[in-house]
């Protein structure tokens, strides 16, 4: 039982730790621990070509590391050279500890311009999988699954990717952006949440007052935030929707206009 408790706490510390480091560290971009360890990252493919291809070549190479080191485990253990075994070993062991990002960013290969539209079931069975995964990540209210939350992140953008006319396409962008915000993976958030409301400009997701939280609270960048604020209460399309962040929205946008007018505002 002290074994589980003491476990449980330093879990805890290191999601406390993880959460007080600053933003915009890629948190959300690194592959999930499962997937690295296969060496698999998957396919990217439309876009900005010479990053992508870099991309590429770094999987090839990390996974042409991996094996070859694997294969030298196989070799010593086979051999009986435990010295090398050792050293073999303990490189894969780092190699896997290492952080390795994903780089590119789905929704901001997509662009603007995608329209939420079709009913794809294979779509919806991705959207389903990411939402399952996410949840069982949350499950519970202190500590967060990161592992499962980076293999939901996977599926959404892998829906994005595959299914760009998708009519899941926007609740794909909104639900990611809560991962990325979760991340501390602002700027990345951001592109997102803009995504949501460009993809479905009827989308029920309150995405344009999440983009200017982000804006005001965490980048500090209060005048694109004000525009934006005044964009989300006017976005809203029934009679106390959103009611809980609305009011708040407005008193927001009453101080913002206030630091404007008295040049205040950045």
């Amino acid at each position: 039982m002290a074994r589980i408790v003491l476990t449980a706490v330093l879990i805890v510390l290191l999601n406390v730790l993880v959460g007080c480091s600053g933003p915009d560290k890629g948190r959300g971009q690194l592959i999930p621990a499962s997937v690295k360890k296969s060496g698999y990252i998957g396919e990217v493919k439309a876009g900005q070509k010479e990053e992508i291809d870099t991309v590429e070549q770094i999987a090839i190479n990390r996974q042409a590391y991996r094996h070859g080191l694997k294969s030298l485990i196989g070799y010593y253990n086979k051999v009986g050279n435990n010295m090398k075994l050792h050293w073999a070993e303990k490189e894969l062991a780092a190699l896997n500890a290492m952080p390795q990002y994903k780089y590119i960013i789905e929704a901001e290969v997509a662009g603007p311009k995608l329209k939420a539209t079709a009913s794809i079931p294979e779509a919806d069975e991705l959207y389903g999988d990411a939402v399952r995964l996410e949840k069982q990540g949350k499950r519970l209210i202190v500590i967060k699954n990161n592992d499962l939350l980076r293999l939901a992140l996977d599926k959404y953008n892998e829906l994005i990717k595959k299914h760009p006319s998708s009519d899941k396409i926007d609740d794909a962008a909104y639900r990611a952006g809560k991962i990325y915000e979760y991340f501390k993976d602002y700027s990345i958030a951001l592109i997102y949440y803009k995504r949501t409301y460009q993809w479905n400009d009827e989308t029920p997701y309150p995405a344009r007052f999440k983009e200017a939280y982000i804006l005001d609270q965490q980048l500090h960048r209060r005048a694109e935030a004000l525009e934006l604020y005044q964009q989300a209460v006017k976005a809203i399309k029934k009679e106390g929707e959103h009611k809980e962040w609305k009011i708040w929205t407005e008193e927001r946008i009453k101080e913002l206009t206030e630091s404007k007018e008295g040049g205040k505002l950045d």
